[in-house]
Order: C-alpha cells, then structure tokens, then sequence
C-alpha cells in the first residue's frame, strides 16, 4: 500500500522547496503532457528503499490573511484525512506565529506521526533561535534548511521509520477498483446501482485508514474489491470546492487500487479535473476505465457518442488505448459492461509475455523500422524482454539507446499495442545498453 506524507505550513515557510527536494529523487513531475502541470503538488520519494507519495498542501493560497486561515484549516484538514504521516513547517526566521499556534491546534487531536519542521536553519546561531518552537508543545523538532537540503536525510530517516508497515499482499489475487472522478459525476450512485442498495458484501477487509473501506464483492459473477472514496467523506466545515482538494483525495484510492474507474459528468464534458486524475492514475501506472455517466441526459445526435469519445482521446494522448463506455448509473445502463471491462483491463496489466515470443515479434518490427540515424550512427536492437515489474514495462537493449528518442518509443509501444492487448493500461518501455 502506498504510503503518504503531507507537508502542512503557513505561506512561504519552504514547502514548496521542500517538496521539489524530497522528489526529485524520483524524476519530479515534469511530463510534458498536457494536463499534468496541474498535480505540481503531489509526487513520489524514495528513501532507504521505500517509496512514498508527498502532497504538498500549500501553493494554492492568493488573497487576505482571513483567506489564508480558512485555506490553512483546509489544508490541516486534507492533510488529516489522507495521510499517513504529517511535515508541519515553520520558518526560525519569522519564529512562532499565530498562525503556526492555529495549525499546532488543528494537529493536536490527531494519532499520526507528526514532524515538526524548523526550515531555514543554516547557522549555529539559528540553530539555538528554533528552540523557541518547543513552546508549540509538539516536542522534538528538526531542524533543516530546504535550499541547501541540510538536515533532510535525517529527517527522512524519521519519517520513512514512522510510516505504517508495509501490508503483505493477501494470497488471493482479487482486482482492486476504485472509484474516482469529480465531485457530483455520480460516484456513489454509480456504486450502488453496482452492488444494489444491500450492498453485496461478501468480507469485509478494513482498509488501510479507517475511512476508505475496502469491501469485497461479487457482481455479475465476478469476485472484486472496492476501494469506496465515494460515500465515506463526512462532509468537513470548509466547502470542498477547490478543484486541488477533490484531486487530492483521490490519491489515495488511486495508489490502493489495480484499476481506476473515472466516472465523468457527461453534461459536463472531460474537464481540468477529470484530466487531473487521469493523469494521477496513469502516473501510478494504474489500469483505468472512463465511464461517461449521465448519457441519459445528454441530446443524442447520430454521432454524439463517437465525438465525445474522440473529444476525449483527444485530451489523453498519448495515451489512447482506454476503454471509454457511455452508462447512466441511475437507470443501471451498461454498468455490467462497465465492470466486465475492469476486469479485462486487470487482466491486460497482469499479463506477462514470454521473452522468446516478444523477440520474435517486437525484433522484427524494429529491424523493418529502426530508430532513426543520429549522426550517422545507426542504433541496432538486440534483444527485449519484460521485466519482472508489477506494472508491464519493458526493455529494448541496444548499442546506442542514448539516440533513441520518445517518438520512437512511443512507435514501439504502439506497435505492441496493436499486437498485444494492453488497452487501459499504461506500459513503460526502456531502451538500455546491453
């Protein structure tokens, strides 16, 4: 299970700094597909072999100071209910705020680690100037300097010792689906016409926070579990309108599951946020099924389905090859297809192709179509193979893999596409030296 750690803090404090150190490690998000600039605040770390998404909760903050309280509750609170671990920041230069005691008070009731953060702490001077934080009753700190990346190994170390312990997989391979998509696109309605208002549950499996259940069931003769994000969320005291946060809250979901259900509004087309987290899943390699609900009350034309569809694509590429189904959760249309679909897609993603077939096929067509010259120097393909991943990747190893650009990895991949049936799942393809 993914594990995650919010960095909370009033404005300019450092989180941001923070955050692009922590993920840099791990390429920092910076895909150039459209849509994905979006999620500059969430991303992978890796320390000490475990791996772990940070959300950075600030950055989204213009107006007042009584916006910036109304917006830091916000953020405490998203940090709350969605990670596993909190970094709380606070700056020696400006000392102990009103507003730091607001958030020390927000932190207070809550049972998870909590790292109290001193940022900007590059002298022995400001060294002895952070011990006035001890009067936020949080205990220990640590004391770090963002920009120079001072004090962060021994501040990871900490925090990679807290997290949760990492569940073992259960035997039984069951899918895992969970539900996104906007708020209002019709997820719990979507669920329920699914499992009926008796909700089918055949186990009940506690999920990895007390909030997101995972329930075990069986529909239409399949056996899946649920990563419900739907009808869980109490609703907080702070309107959850910001497109950030609903984001945020799918993260969770997302990392749990082996495919991702988007259900999207059809009256409202394919929106910043829907773009939003289909990026998140396909970031973390998730399988993923778009559902258009509402298809009851949109207009039909003759072509309407097939230039929603398109309009759709057009908004995913590269990444195309994704089962898109029109239903209407409210009167049950083709919500069975929808789930026969995961399946499939969960299938696709677990596929493994054996090393002699993928040569005989992939050589070929690399052979017939090579990368193209660079310099007069031609790349020569030797050999693929998958790799033992959870995820379908694949390496090419070659003479000169440095010359081989993304168009021709994604004309490889393409080419697999259409021989191989990856459709809903992203595949990561390498080009290495033998």
């Amino acid at each position: 299970m993914g594990s995650i750690v919010a960095i909370v803090g009033r404005p300019n404090v450092g989180k941001s700094t923070l955050f692009n150190r922590l993920i840099q490690r791990r390429e920092a998000i910076v895909d150039a597909v459209s849509g994905v600039t979006r999620d500059r605040n969430y991303g992978k770390t890796e320390w000490n072999g475990r791996t772990f998404s940070v959300i950075d909760t600030g950055g989204y903050v213009v107006g007042s100071d009584d916006i910036f309280e109304v917006e830091i509750d916000k953020q405490v609170e998203l940090a709350i209910d969605e990670a596993d671990a909190i970094i709380f920041m606070v700056d020696v230069e400006s000392g102990v705020t009103g507003m730091d005691e607001a958030v020390t008070n927000l932190l207070r009731r809550v049972k998870k680690p909590i790292f109290l953060v001193v940022n900007k702490v590059d002298t022995a001077i400001r060294q002895n100037d952070a011990s006035e934080f001890y009067s936020l009753g949080l205990g220990e700190y640590h004391t770090i300097s963002s920009i120079s990346g001072s004090g962060t190994g021994e501040l990871l170390d900490a925090i990679v010792e807290a997290l949760p312990a990492i569940e073992e997989k259960e035997e039984e391979e069951i899918p895992r689906f969970a539900v996104v998509g906007r708020p209002n696109a019709g997820k719990s309605s979507f669920i329920n016409a699914l499992i009926g208002e008796d909700r089918y549950i055949v186990t009940d499996i506690a999920g990895t926070t007390r909030d997101s259940l995972d329930t075990k069931y069986n529909r239409f003769g399949f056996d899946f579990n649920l990563v419900d994000t739907a009808g869980i969320r109490k609703k907080s005291k702070v309107s959850e309108d910001l497109e950030f946060y609903s984001v945020m809250r799918s993260v969770r979901a997302i990392e749990n599951s082996d495919v991702c259900i988007l259900l999207i509004d059809a009256t409202r087309g394919f929106e910043g946020q829907d773009q939003s987290i289909f990026w998140l899943a396909e970031k973390n390699k998730k399988g993923i099924v778009v559902l258009v609900n509402k298809w009851d009350l949109v207009e039909k034309e003759t072509n309407t389905t097939k230039e929603f569809e398109a309009m759709i694509r057009r908004e995913t590429a590269p990444f195309t090859d994704v089962p898109i189904i029109f239903i209407s959760a409210l009167t049950k249309q083709r919500i069975f297809k929808a789930i026969e679909t995961a399946v499939e897609v969960y299938e696709n993603r677990k596929q493994k192709i054996s090393t002699s077939k993928l040569n005989d096929t992939m050589l070929d067509i690399v052979k017939q179509n090579p990368p193209p010259a660079h310099k007069g120097k031609y790349v020569k393909v030797k050999y693929c193979m998958q790799l033992p991943s959870p995820t379908p990747q694949f390496v090419f190893y070659a003479n000169l893999p440095q010359y081989v650009k993304d168009p021709y990895k994604r004309y490889v991949e393409n080419k697999m596409r259409e021989i191989y049936n990856f459709t809903g799942v992203p595949i990561v393809i390498h080009f290495r030296k033998k």
